[in-house]
């Protein structure tokens, strides 16, 4: 038996709330904040320090300090994928 349009707008709003409740309420308030996949507060930092830190590492041609910029850019550039929450949670389709 099919759900009703209804049900399905409940349900779509309870796991919204679920996943992003600061989305929810402010899309609630009528101030739509980003949702979580594109906020990246701190990534950009991250991301100016790891260059800096590989610079001088290449600057200064030392080993140790290239590998951790380039640990710390890996890091950064992964956190800049907006999609990497789902990817992480990947898990078989919802069951009806």
């Amino acid at each position: 038996m099919p759900q009703s349009d209804d049900e399905r707008l409940v349900a779509l709003e309870a796991r919204m709330r679920r996943d992003d409740p600061r989305f929810a309420r402010a899309l609630g308030a009528g101030r739509p904040a980003r949702p979580r996949e594109y906020r990246r507060s701190g990534v950009w930092c991250m991301l100016a320090v790891a260059v800096a830190v590989l610079v001088t590492g290449i600057v200064l041609a030392d080993g140790l300090l290239i590998a951790t910029g380039l640990v710390l850019a890996g890091i950064a550039v992964e956190l800049c994928d907006p999609h990497r929450v789902r990817r992480a949670g990947r898990r078989g389709p919802p069951l009806p």
